[in-house]
């Protein structure tokens, strides 16, 4: 599987002009690849002003991803402001290719910065089966807690997009790391970069970490695209001779 990865900055709770970015960017992208990844909240940066911005599941962004996902034959993922029910989601939405969506709710929500006070917490876990991968999406502070991502699902690839800053980007990269060894899963992270209205500097560091924690894209820290070559039958090969997952403790989350 190929994937790109685009790391940017982004304009504060500025839709329009995120996607025409975005869409500049995914344009550019000439050789065939697989899977797009956006970052955390990429259309409006990491705001806790969700009335202001959020929208539906029939919004200007999700016509948008299904219409690029179309244009260009590949899968589409990121996370926006999506308002349900009355209630507003952090919400990763993995478009496909025929534009079918499935999607993931943030459920750590980052209480640090007073998310838990304006978005509700998402309750279920998604694999989404693409190309023959099993792909387990997540957001941002999701990855500080590993009982989530634990892989009892056999999953292939862990997914996590981003709004992590500059002040503990060391745990980004460590997290990282450590999440693909105990699951034995390629793992990759999108971050973005700049500055945000609060002030906020964030520096990237969007990378992939294959399933022996081994860097196979180096933490990024500069605007751009960026692209790696997953093998499945290798990682199938190395799982199988060293079987650390049969091991694992057997429990719940309730």
């Amino acid at each position: 599987m190929k994937v790109a990865l685009i790391q940017s900055a982004l304009v504060w709770e500025n839709p329009e002009a995120n996607r025409t970015y975005f869409e500049e960017k995914i344009n550019s992208i000439t050789e065939e690849v697989n899977l797009i990844v956006l970052p955390e909240m990429f259309t409006t940066g990491f705001t806790m002003n969700p009335s202001a911005v959020a929208e539906t599941m029939e919004g200007k962004t999700v016509v948008w991803m299904q219409s690029l996902a179309k244009a260009k034959n590949t899968a589409i993922t990121g996370s926006v402001v999506i308002e349900e029910n009355s209630n507003f989601y952090n919400r990763m939405l993995f478009v496909f290719p025929s534009g079918k969506i499935e999607h993931y709710d943030k459920r750590h929500l980052f209480t640090l910065a007073g998310e838990d006070k304006v978005y509700s917490r998402g309750i279920q876990k998604l694999i989404v089966d693409y190309l023959g991968w099993k792909i387990c999406p997540f957001v941002c502070y999701d990855l500080r807690f590993p009982v989530l991502s634990r892989n009892v699902e056999n999953y292939d690839l862990l997914l996590y997009v981003a709004s992590w800053p500059k002040t503990r980007i060391k745990a980004w990269d460590t997290l990282l790391a450590a999440r693909a060894i105990e699951n034995m899963s390629y793992t990759i992270g999108v971050n973005r970069i700049g500055k945000d209205s609060n002030g906020y500097e964030y520096v990237g560091h969007s990378q992939a970490v294959d399933f022996l924690g081994e860097s196979i894209l180096e933490p990024q820290e500069s605007e751009g695209v960026f692209f790696v070559e997953l093998n499945k039958e290798k990682m199938m090969q190395t799982r199988s001779k060293l079987d650390f997952l049969s091991d694992r403790d057997a429990f719940e989350i309730l």
